[in-house]
Formats: C-alpha cells, structure tokens, sequence
C-alpha cells in the first residue's frame, strides 16, 4: 500500500518535475553557451595529438608562417587608416564650407545652388513635409528671419533611426542647438573623436561636447588570430556642465516614507537617471586591469552599441550629412535591408522548393 502511494505521483506534482527538469537544461545551456565550440576545439586538439611528430612538427611551422601573414595584415590596416585620416583631412574644408552654409554665415551663390533636381517635386517626401516652403515666402525674403537650414542636424538625427531612438522629448530643445559635428581622426595612438558643436543655450555653458574612440590594430598575444583588423577598445566621454536645474540626464522622483513606529508619513525628494541622448558623452568604461574575457555580458552589449553608433556617426553621417537631412541616405540604406530581406525569402523559398522535391521522389 505504502509502495502504491510513492509510485502514484499526482499529475501536478508531475509537471513540477518536468519545469525542473526544464530549469535544468536551460541551467545547463546557460553553464556552457560555448559548448559547440568546445567540443569543436577538443576535437582539434584530439586530432593534432594524434598526427605523427613529424607531421606536428609542420603544422607548427604553418602556424608561424601563419602569424608573420597576420603580423603583416595588421600593418596593412594601420596603412589604411593612415590614408583614411590623409583623405580625412582632405574633405575639413568641404565639411566646414558645409557648416557656414548650415549656420547662415554663407549664402551660396546662383551657380553654387544649381541643382538638377532643385525642384519641389523631386524632393524627397520628408524634405517636403519638414521645410513646407510655399511660394509666397519664396517670392518674399522678409517671410523669414531665419538663416541658413534651422534644425539641421536635428532633422538628421530625426530622420535616422539608430539616432532617433536616443533622442528624447525633453533633448529636442537642446538638440536644436546643434550647429555642427566634427570628426577629428589620428594616426598615432590610433582613434577618433567626435566633437558636437552647439550654440549658446540655457542648458549648458559647453560649446563643444566630446566622445573619443580608442582603437587597437594589433594581434593579442595569446590568441593572434583572432585578429580581423582594427578594433575599437575603449571611449571616453566628456564632463557635461549643466545649467542649475537644467540636467536632461537626471529626474526628480517624490516617494512617500512612512515612519515604522510612529506612521508619520513625508515626502522625499530623490533624484534618479533619466534617459537621454546626453548619457551618450557619460560611456560605460572597462577598468585597464580586468581582462576583456571576465567583462560582464551585459557591459559588453552596451560597449559593443556605443562603439557601432560612434562608428555610424564617423563613417555614414557626417560624410553623407545632407542626404541624411533630405532623407535620401536613410532611402538608401532602407533599400539595402529590404534587398536583404528579399535574399533570405527567396532562399526559404530555395529550401522549401527543395524540399518539396525531395518529399515527392520519396513518394515516387
């Protein structure tokens, strides 16, 4: 009787077991994410273990033929990026010439402003619907006091959806101030900077606001080939002075405290981090003494996103600025991902096919 109480488990009491037994896989996933890799790299070694010596011996001269290629690979990028801050260099006058225009210190000529596509028409959608000019303020130059194109870079920023999402209500009247950004780029030690440019205002007194990129284009020594060119590693914001009461990047919160003898209730002021764009100049840092292998998974994705919007802005935004403001950029890069998308439907398309024959001539 006892026996037949132990071994009748009661249904509840069955999927418990299951949930734990699921809970122990998912442990076990958790335990070891690189357990592929793992088996991969002792299946390696088991089968280099088993080659002749002399065999071994040739392997291991592959190798360090194989480190001098990665050595001279490494050198073939520090080269590239030489050339890259040469060429650099060489767009400054084209992108400053750009910023008087944005700013109104500059009023292009008649031949300046020829343009194939200058009409309405064959703008952009999003052109026409954020700049709205009508023909009578074309006619009428006292329609307007503004100069040069208001909200420039904010329209960029707005239009581009990496960008957008770490724009906030309450950052729109700061980022309205925006008149510039600029990409500093240098050779030794190898990293750029970003300098965010802005008018005066009644939020900060900084004029300039900086985020420096540090880079690394060697091998590491204990896993050399690894190495797939240059790397970013580390970047350092920059102090932000805020006006008194002017902090985007922090909230006032009121919590209610009550007394555990008394109950006598209060209200505590608390201040609390706000989203912002301006947490952007505040990065997450790696101390210089912990190794990159022992770094929390979760720093790392947010290291990992701050270094790919750094890059973003260096590589697609300044550059192509305007085509970001006209929308064009954004269409083009839209574009790219839909093509994209096309190539993986047409390769499930490809598999089911595939399939579907397969499925068919086992029939037959």
């Amino acid at each position: 009787m006892a026996t037949e109480q132990v071994t009748d488990i009661p249904d509840d009491m069955e999927s418990v077991e299951d949930e734990e037994d699921g809970d122990h896989e998912v442990a076990k996933q958790i335990t070891f994410p690189n357990m592929l890799t793992t088996l991969k790299t002792q299946r390696h070694t088991e089968m280099l273990a088993a080659l002749p010596p002399a065999v071994k011996k040739r392997v291991k001269a592959l190798k360090n033929l194989q480190l001098e290629v990665t050595k001279i690979e490494a050198n073939f990028f520090k080269e590239v990026n030489d050339l890259e801050c040469k060429y650099h260099r060489m767009y400054v006058p084209f992108y400053e010439k750009r910023n008087t225009i944005v700013n109104g210190d500059y009023e292009p000529t008649e031949e300046e402003s020829q343009w194939s596509s200058e009409d309405e028409e064959d703008l952009p959608s999003a052109v026409k619907e954020k700049v709205k000019i009508t023909e009578g303020e074309k006619n009428n130059k006292e329609a307007t006091n503004d100069k040069g194109i208001p909200e420039f870079w904010l329209t960029i920023f707005k239009n581009c959806n990496l960008l957008s999402e770490m724009v906030h209500p309450h950052d729109v009247p700061i980022m309205k101030h925006l008149t510039d950004i600029k990409t500093i780029c240098r050779e030794d030690p190898m990293s750029f900077t970003l300098e965010f440019h802005f008018s005066p205002n009644e939020y900060f007194t900084d004029k300039i606001l900086t985020k420096e990129y540090l880079m690394k284009c060697s091998p590491d020594e204990d896993d050399p080939f690894s190495f797939e060119g240059p790397e970013i590693y580390k970047c350092i914001g920059c102090t932000i002075n805020w006006n008194k009461g002017k902090n985007v990047t922090i909230k006032t919160v009121k919590k209610k405290q009550k007394h555990k003898s008394r109950g006598d209730v209060r209200v505590v002021t608390k201040t609390e981090p706000n989203d912002s764009f301006f947490n952007f100049f505040s990065p997450p840092s790696i101390p210089d003494d912990v190794r990159q292998d022992d770094v929390d998974e979760e720093l790392k994705n947010l290291l990992t996103s701050d270094f790919e919007i750094g890059h973003y802005i260096r590589e697609r935004v300044v550059p192509r600025a305007v085509l970001f403001f006209t929308g064009e950029g954004i269409e083009d890069e839209e574009d790219f991902e839909e093509e994209e998308e096309d190539e993986d439907d047409e390769e499930e398309e490809v598999d089911s096919d595939h399939k579907q024959a397969s499925e068919n001539c086992k029939q037959q």
